[in-house]
């Protein structure tokens, strides 16, 4: 009853004219920002912090929270229509959806998103005003070992499961794992695979690689078939919302995204790569059994799990935030440069010291949610149309959208020719039936693999055994385990039902 006394007067203070207004700017520039690939939540909020400094505090949080869930809402527009994801947490979201959009069926993939975004969004801001206490326990039970552990899930599982064919899986995590460790190596200093470029000493930009990848990749492949699929056909829109069939088949995978997604925003395992990634193959894996071959086609479900996923990680990852001043995401990180810009430090004190900018934030997250869902979804045949633009026309604005992008983030023309070598890349994986989602996950999750085996390897002074000392890591391997045992069961029986 405490708690639905604070949460009820969070309400009352975001509810005000100045709070709502605050939240409705904020909700739609991170709808914005999302749809521009290369741009970011985190850029928008670190742009806005020297701006909003003189607003009251609880305003100017209220708006930076519109913008990061307004920015997950909204990458998902542009990689189901355009292949090209606003956000890295959305290229899961892209298999599927831009399948779904050329089968004439972008209003449905973008209701499906967004309905999922806002269902797991509620459900997981829920789970917050209550469960905080028990999921800040559950982020401090989480370390090095715990981490590897998560990656090695997600590699596997994407290797694997997801791609269907295990050797062409694990060749793509292996490109992607090497082109994360291009770069100057943070803990040793040594200088690697940079092949005497000193522009690649910082890396290579997941931006590069995902725009590069999906949007430039895809335009050169469709390029290369031009004269097989002429390209003067239009994709129609298709009806507006969706039928009782498709909410049948999205609601499971909503629920099992929100699943996924809840408790790995409470810990700093990444982001929501990982679990939007995990509910795409779980996903797959679930239509295979069930003798349905729609993925790879444009399955509905492979957009409604990894968008449920993906808000529900962005909700709960404000718990790591608030109760213990940990970020887990870029954005996170300059929201937490925020408080502390305002006088304040994040973590356990911060729900008695500053309850009512925290109660607040926290009732805005419903508003804000709400808001997304009016903004978003009468909206999305608007958006489908975009696909009626004749297809020679359309990849080449993609081409001139995504260079744009590109080199908006780091303002480097190295990483436009970057792009255009890693979209050859990419069209090299299409054309030989490489999948691409290994080499994203690779690329994305290689840092943190690495970081978390060396100073696992460093607490342990060298023993191994310390990557199966918790209970946490072992649940983990144990889950790996058996789905690496059912897999290859499943694919027994088929072989014997295709051979009978």
């Amino acid at each position: 009853m405490e708690t639905l006394s604070l949460l009820l007067d969070g309400f009352g203070a975001a509810l005000t004219p100045v709070n709502l207004l605050l939240c409705l700017a904020g909700v739609v520039l991170g709808t914005v920002v999302g749809v521009l690939p290369g741009l970011g939540t985190a850029m928008a909020i670190a742009l806005l912090v020297p701006v909003t400094f003189r607003l009251d505090p609880t305003g100017a949080f209220i708006m930076f929270a519109g913008v990061y869930f307004g920015g997950q809402f909204g990458g998902a527009t542009t990689a189901i229509l355009l292949n090209t994801p606003g956000q890295s947490s959305s290229m899961a979201t892209a298999f599927e959806g831009f399948l779904m959009a050329r089968n004439r069926r972008a209003p449905q993939a973008l209701a499906t998103a967004v309905l999922g975004s806002f269902l797991s969004s509620i459900v997981a801001v829920t789970l917050v005003v209550f469960f905080s206490p028990l999921m800040v326990e559950l982020a401090v039970g989480f370390g090095p070992p715990e981490y590897f552990a998560l990656s090695v899930l997600a590699f596997l599982a994407t290797s694997a499961v997801v791609t269907g064919d295990v050797l062409r899986g694990l060749s793509g995590l292996g490109l992607g794992l090497a082109l994360a460790m291009v770069g100057v190596d943070e803990q040793s200093g040594a200088v690697r695979f940079t092949l005497g470029s000193p522009q690649l000493l910082d890396g290579i930009s997941i931006v590069v690689v995902t725009v590069g990848l999906l949007a430039i990749g895809e335009v050169l492949y469709v390029a290369s078939r031009a004269r097989r699929n002429p390209a003067t056909e239009t994709v129609a829109s298709g009806r507006p919302w969706l039928s009782g069939n498709d909410l049948s088949r999205s609601w499971r995978p909503w629920l099992r995204g929100t699943a996924l997604g809840v408790p790995f925003g409470v810990i700093p395992a990444g982001g929501a790569e990982i679990p939007t990634f995990l509910s795409y193959g779980t996903e797959k894996a679930l239509a295979g059994r069930r003798g349905d071959d729609e993925f790879g086609r444009g399955a509905i479900e492979g957009v409604a799990g990894p968008e449920a996923a993906n808000n529900a990680t962005t909700a709960t990852s404000l718990v790591p935030l608030l109760g213990l001043g940990l970020p887990t995401s870029a954005t996170a990180a300059i929201m937490l440069g925020a408080f502390q810009q305002y006088g304040m430090r994040p973590g356990p004190l911060l729900f008695t010291q500053e309850s009512d900018l925290v109660w607040a934030l926290l009732a805005s997250l419903f508003i804000g949610s709400v808001m997304l869902l009016v903004l978003n979804l009468p909206f999305a045949p608007v958006w489908a149309k975009l696909l009626r633009i004749p297809r020679n026309y359309l990849y080449a604005g993609i081409v001139v959208f995504a260079t744009i992008g590109v080199y908006t983030a780091r303002s480097a023309l190295f990483d436009v020719l970057l792009l255009y070598v890693v979209g050859a890349l990419g069209f090299l994986l299409r054309r030989y039936g490489f999948p691409v989602a290994p080499v994203l996950i690779g690329v994305i999750l290689g840092p943190l693999a690495e970081t978390s085996l060396r100073r696992a390897m460093a607490m342990s002074q060298g023993d191994v055994g310390v990557l199966l000392a918790s209970p946490f890591a072992v649940g983990i391997y144990s889950v790996l385990l058996v789905a690496v045992v059912l897999s290859a069961v499943l694919r027994l029986r088929r072989g014997r039902r295709r051979a009978g």
